[in-house]
């Protein structure tokens, strides 16, 4: 077989630009994105993408330099994935809910050459700027605002405008070439809870694969309709920015995801298919009625972003939302692992079917395996659905790195795995199920105890809308469970004390897990991409004292038991300390 060569006939980097170019040809009529009074063909997008490709080349973009976007669900965000690697160069998604110092490390960190700001993000990036001026060795992009029909007047940071570039690009203009698939098409960054965030670097390639690969499991047929009410600027909307050009879908924008604009877009729209973490349930859950439309078809969902609780998972479906769960991170380019269902479990009781998917699933296709493995040995644990260890993936969808920082790439990868530093199990079925972060684990007088599987049960009280298990100090156990709550807006002032809160937990845990200390809160502190920061419920945990009366189960004895993998350090198992939290997209984020 010497004979045989690669050429250009049998080999074509793979690159999810190339979605679009035939969603140009093959879907040209079809809807691509509405938004508000604006509709768009994929004909049409294909054009303003070519366009303002066009356009970035004129101001000097070249191969590999970074465009960052500060941007809601628009159009021009939606575009954005498409038209600046066809420029050669690599997108920049930047988190809105972040401040203008962590928007300027990032604008200083990714060197970005041109930076966009929806006019609704203006002020947030003139400070952002601010920071940049005042610091000397920090070079200052060139700024385009993304303008809107309902734009305020009177805010510029500059005199380039989005439509004016889209206007006056080359609609004729021919894609970079891509010769390497291995080349950068996205970087990302992390949350960065009390660190700063890594830049996280994606490939053609992996892009590729893992949009394919999702759009497989998922089982998104041909002509979806989209809501997007997950922000793109998480892992590039999870790699469906570039999936709905793959199927000729239409990308529903909304600017924000409150009740009423999701349930009248996907009234008005007839959604097929959305995404989003399992905080935005409670959110079309609290909805008033006069806010909620009924469903007249069911909506698929794909959700991630915490360990849904399988109470949530029954009342979320029970609406008409079918729940497909994912678990991923900002470093495996989105979902890792899909909790496919099996035709079986559709004869089991509704309760045993939610808890069957609140389970994280088995690896997308992209991925060339997943294991759980105790860390010190690099040795797999039993499947036996009890073992836990530390959840590695190795694949084409794993970042290439993470931006101009070796020590953090090499402490990431670790005899051909990448550590994600999730806690975890693998059932006899082959699914993995996360029972925590390495650093959430409580250790109670030797005793695991997962703060998932309290937080889940906790969930399951009528009056509870979100709740959040840290470790919090005892001077017998060494650490106990400290539980905090919201509870649903229904309730009244004074209706559900502490002691209620235990006495259910005593009745529905084991004595060793239950909560010592219940703390009701207005609203859980969350970072920018939305997960509980369980790091400042720790700090206010340390300050508590046991509730008198719970500081020994009444006729109980010391948990008896070794910690189990080493997770008494409390690190997320490669040697990175607790501050150094990372965004999960998914079942992390």
């Amino acid at each position: 077989m010497d004979q045989l060569h690669k050429c250009q006939a049998n080999y074509v980097p793979l690159s999810p630009i190339t979605f679009l170019q035939r969603a140009a040809v093959v879907y040209s009529d079809r809807t691509s994105v509405v938004f508000e009074g604006i509709q768009f063909t994929w004909k049409e997008t294909y054009d303003r993408c070519r366009r303002m490709a066009s356009s970035l080349r004129s101001l000097n973009v070249s191969k590999n330099d970074v465009v960052s976007v500060l941007a809601p669900n628009v159009p021009a965000m939606y575009e954005m994935h498409f038209a600046v690697p066809m420029a050669g160069a690599v997108l920049n998604t930047v988190n809105t809910r972040l401040d203008a110092a962590s928007v300027a490390t990032i604008l200083k960190h990714s060197e970005a050459k041109v930076f966009f700001v929806d006019y609704e993000y203006v002020r947030l990036a003139r400070d952002a700027l601010k920071h940049l001026i005042d610091d000397a060795n920090a070079p200052l992009p060139l700024v385009v605002v993304i303008d809107d029909i309902d734009a305020p007047t009177g805010i510029r940071l500059g005199e380039l405008e989005y439509e004016q570039l889209i206007a006056s690009g080359d609609p004729m203009y021919l894609p970079c070439p891509l010769h390497d698939e291995w080349d950068p098409i996205a970087l990302n960054y992390t949350s960065g809870t009390t660190s700063a965030p890594k830049g996280v670097v994606y490939s053609h390639r992996g892009a590729f694969l893992s949009t394919l690969s999702l759009l497989l499991q998922w089982e998104v047929g041909s002509e979806p309709v989209y809501l997007w009410s997950l922000p793109m600027f998480h892992c590039n909307g999870w790699t469906f920015t570039w999936g709905m050009a793959a199927r000729g879908g239409a990308n529903v924008c909304i600017r924000a995801t409150t009740a009423r604009d999701m349930y009248r877009a996907i009234a008005d729209h007839h959604v097929t298919h959305m995404c989003s973490a399992p905080i935005v349930f409670n959110i079309l859950l609290e909805a008033s009625p006069a806010e909620r439309r009924t469903l007249a078809a069911p909506v698929s969902v794909l959700t991630g972003g915490a360990p849904p609780p399988a109470p949530l998972l029954e009342k979320i479906e029970r609406l008409g939302f079918r729940v497909t769960h994912a678990y991923g991170l900002t470093e495996a380019t989105g979902p890792a692992l899909v909790c496919e269902w099996r035709e079986e479990w559709n004869h089991r009781p509704a309760p045993e079917q939610a808890r069957l998917k609140s389970r994280q699933g088995i690896s997308v296709l992209t991925l060339a395996d997943v294991d759980v493995k105790d860390v010190e040995t690099m040795r797999s644990v039993p499947r036996d659905g009890n073992s836990l260890g530390e959840i590695v993936l190795r694949g084409s969808s794993i970042m290439k790195g993470y931006y101009k920082n070796r020590e953090a790439t090499d402490a990431a990868f670790r005899d051909g795995w990448f550590l994600t530093g999730d806690v975890g199990v693998i059932h006899p079925d082959g699914y993995v199920e996360i029972k925590d972060r390495s650093k959430d684990v409580i250790i109670s007088g030797g005793e695991n105890i997962s703060s998932v599987e309290v937080e889940t049960i906790l969930y399951r009280h009528p009056m509870v809308l979100e709740a959040a298990v840290v470790a919090m100090p005892h001077p017998h156990w060494g650490e106990t469970p400290c539980a905090f709550l919201t509870v649903k807006r229904e309730c009244e002032a004074g209706s559900i004390r502490e002691e209620d809160i235990i006495s259910y937990c005593r009745n529905s845990m084991s004595r060793f897990m239950v909560p010592k200390k219940v703390v009701f809160m207005e609203e859980l502190p969350k970072t920018s991409t939305g997960k509980i920061q369980k790091f400042l419920l720790r700090e206010t945990a340390r300050g508590l004292k046991v509730t008198e009366g719970n500081r020994t189960p009444q006729g109980g004895a010391a948990p008896q038991g070794k910690p189990q993998v080493g997770y008494v350090n409390r690190n997320n198992g490669h040697g990175q300390p607790e501050a150094q939290e990372q965004v999960l997209a998914f079942s992390r984020l």
